[in-house]
């Protein structure tokens, strides 16, 4: 699921402020924009390509834009269309990094090594490959084992975002784990070379690679950018930044924008010292502060003022505001858990009974799992909400495997189809078995399920590994055979046939991971029941349903479903304070402001982690347009205990006369529940909806 903006309403444009149009009309070297929360830097951003074509001669297609997400890219997009029209926007490079890296790498895969259909693996798939990787080098419980898989994942990553080579993380290793994570590396490594695969981090190492290497492809794409503009530049990890100045040379023709204060990805390799790395590299680089807010009340921003000063910085800067002092920040400090539920309950209900629309509303936290009190209190009161930062249904790793089975037996040609799911359940087909495979499929020209089945497939990896393929491809062909007529009974038979969910239940953590995981098998079968069924009904031929045609509409099905959510600004928001990132709303719950919570227990062990959980916590005050509040409880549950617990540091680095306490001593949850009973009461005769005597609000 996708966030959503809260709607705001838009009087007249108005013109750009002075240090906004200094950022726009600035062409004479190297830019850096500090860019405060609520600044207006996706207009200067705009307004600044606008200014590129239009005033100093650049084609539209000279130009990049890039940021982080692809909806942060569309809304560009959709900015810059408004400022030049859509044919000129059209033009336009606008793109995630590594959708441009995968542009650059698309172009030059051959320099790499790489085949022109080259596949990008995904998470799963990493995983697996690194867990091959390690397969043998210790011994131990499955959870240890899983434990060495991600943090040898995480180092790779690391690595990689340094743009570290595995000979050189090799070198480097000082301690027996990252020894370990090296040595995982170089295989892992030489698995994505025979899969002629790539993973997400490649998709900027790569091409970093190329343009350093590769003079001629450098000078090329240096000649078709003439102009590149990086929004969220604080997020930028090694790579990125190196990406940045092969395309930009030493000349400098970019804009950067960026906001220290709200850099939250370390534990993703983003580097707000590149911002320094950026003033040592150009020493001509001119820094340009956008200290207006046009979202917050000025308590808020005094809050938040207050707050990030306790941080180190680079570039000072202080918010401010036109707008009026607004409420005053409540705090609620509540007994337990429940009695934060139901008190922000209440207030939710009591802001709708003001007529405040369910968007304009967004409860947020440090970690997913607080998600799950607040989801059922909504639920009861039949409050719209939706959960940001969750993933579709399609996107199950078990839904996934499945999916790859019936796309290899609609389209044998599937090669990234093949790769997920040939070891799928475990058939110990190694890395030097899928190398040899490939291989052969390279040299005759054939796809991999092909080759796979053919005479020059089976003497390339010899009898053992040709048995286990021949076992893999039977099944995928009989499904291949079924699907043709009833794609249904097809899923069913593959799903009895591999035995997969009893290998789902081996390798689940636990009975009731293993219970879901089923569940979703079961799901993904129900819906393939109901989409056939609706493609019979609707079908005017006498044609049966393909497994194609089924999984072309569930696909369709999918991607409109997760279109729907992101459009969606009829209901109360539910997000991590990273998900809220770039967001904003009228009005905002900031829940569990306790230490171990934010700043959370494995951040508050060094000054570079309270920093960055300030900075997080900065980020949640300022997403706040006209009210901010903020809870905390005494007592929380956890692992079957109740704890007590403390609040939060940085409720005391907040200026107390902006703040207006709530609870305390005097908290009464009867009181929180009586007062969302009387909302709820309200909001349903409001609805003309019958309520049920004494409904219970917990």
């Amino acid at each position: 699921m996708s966030p959503t903006r809260a709607p705001r309403a838009r009087g007249p444009r108005t013109p750009l402020n002075p240090a906004q149009q200094r950022a726009v009309e600035h062409l004479d070297g190297p830019l850096l924009v500090l860019a405060g929360a609520g600044s207006g830097k996706t207009r200067v951003i705009a307004t600044k390509v606008a200014h590129l074509v239009r005033r100093a001669g650049f084609a539209p297609g000279s130009i990049a834009a890039v940021t982080f997400t692809n909806k942060a890219a569309r809304g560009m997009r959709e900015r810059v269309a408004a400022e030049l029209g859509r044919t000129a926007a059209a033009e336009l490079l606008i793109s995630t990094f590594h959708t441009l890296g995968l542009r650059i790498l698309r172009e030059t895969h051959a320099l790499v090594g790489l085949n022109r259909g080259f596949t990008i693996l995904d998470a799963d798939d990493q995983r697996a490959l690194v867990a091959d990787s390690l397969r043998g080098s210790s011994a131990g419980a499955r959870a240890d084992q899983d434990d060495a898989v991600e943090r040898a994942l995480w180092r790779i990553s690391d690595w990689k975002s340094a743009t570290v080579s595995p000979a050189q993380a090799v070198q480097g290793a000082k301690d027996p784990l990252d020894r370990r994570a090296a040595a995982a590396y170089l295989e892992y490594e030489r698995g994505l070379k025979a899969y002629s695969a790539v993973d997400f981090d490649d998709l900027i190492g790569l091409p970093v690679k190329v343009l350093s290497e590769h003079a001629e492809v450098r000078e090329a794409w240096r000649a078709r950018l003439r102009y590149l503009l990086v929004d969220e530049y604080q997020d930028t990890n090694g790579a990125q930044y190196a990406l940045l100045k092969l395309l930009a040379g030493a000349k400098g023709a970019f804009t950067v924008v960026g906001d220290d204060d709200q850099s939250v990805y370390a534990w993703r390799g983003a580097r707000p010292e590149n911002l320094r790395e950026l003033s040592l590299d150009y020493p001509k680089l001119e820094v340009v502060k956008l200290e207006q807010n046009y979202r917050c009340t000025n308590r808020i921003l005094r809050a938040a003022n207050a707050l990030i000063s306790n941080n180190p910085h680079l570039f000072e800067k202080k918010l401010w505001s036109t707008h009026d002092e607004g409420a005053a920040i409540r705090v609620a400090a509540c007994r337990d858990a429940e009695h934060e539920v139901a008190w922000v309950g209440g207030e939710v209900l009591a802001l709708s009974q003001q007529g405040v629309g369910w968007g304009g509303i967004a409860i947020l936290y440090r970690g997913n799992h607080q998600a799950r009190a607040f989801e059922q209190l909504l639920r009861e009161q039949r409050v719209p909400y939706q959960i940001s930062g969750g993933s579709s249904f399609l996107e199950r790793s078990e839904v996934r495997d499945l999916v790859a089975y019936l796309r290899l037996a609609a389209n044998p040609m599937d090669d990234a189809a093949f790769l997920r799911v040939v070891n799928v359940p475990k058939r110990e087909l190694g890395a030097t078995s899928i190398e040899k495979l490939a291989a052969a499929a390279a040299g005759s020209k054939l796809g991999l399920f092909t080759c796979a089945r053919s005479a020059a497939g089976e003497s390339a990896v010899g009898p053992r590994a040709a048995a286990k393929l021949a076992e893999f491809t039977r099944a995928v062909t009989l499904a291949q055979s079924s699907g043709a007529s009833d794609p249904v009974a097809a899923l069913r038979d593959l799903v009895e046939r591999l035995g997969y969910k009893d290998w789902l239940e081996e390798r689940a953590e636990d009975d009731a991971a293993a219970a879901r995981k089923k569940e979703s098998v079961d799901e993904l079968i129900a819906w393939m029941e109901r989409v056939v069924r609706d493609l019979s009904a609707g079908a005017t031929g006498t044609n049966p349903v393909t497994l194609s045609d089924a999984l072309a509409r569930m696909s369709l099905l999918d991607m409109l479903e997760r279109q729907e959510e992101e459009a969606d600004d009829q209901r109360v928001q539910l997000m991590t304070l990273h998900s809220a990132k770039g967001l904003e709303f009228p009005h905002v719950f900031l829940v569990g402001f306790e230490e171990e919570l934010l700043p959370h227990r494995n951040s508050a062990e060094t000054p570079e982690g309270v920093a960055e959980e300030r900075r997080l916590a900065y980020v949640g005050i300022t997403r706040a347009a006209k009210t901010l509040s903020i809870t905390h409880a005494a007592e929380r549950k956890r692992w079957g205990e109740v704890i007590a617990c403390t609040p939060s540091r940085f409720l005391a680095e907040l200026p107390a006369d902006d703040l207006d306490w709530r609870g305390g001593e005097k908290a009464d949850p009867a009181e929180a529940r009586d007062r969302g009973r009387a909302h709820l009461k309200a909001l349903r005769a409001r609805l003309a909806e019958p309520a049920a005597p004494d409904e219970p609000v917990t």
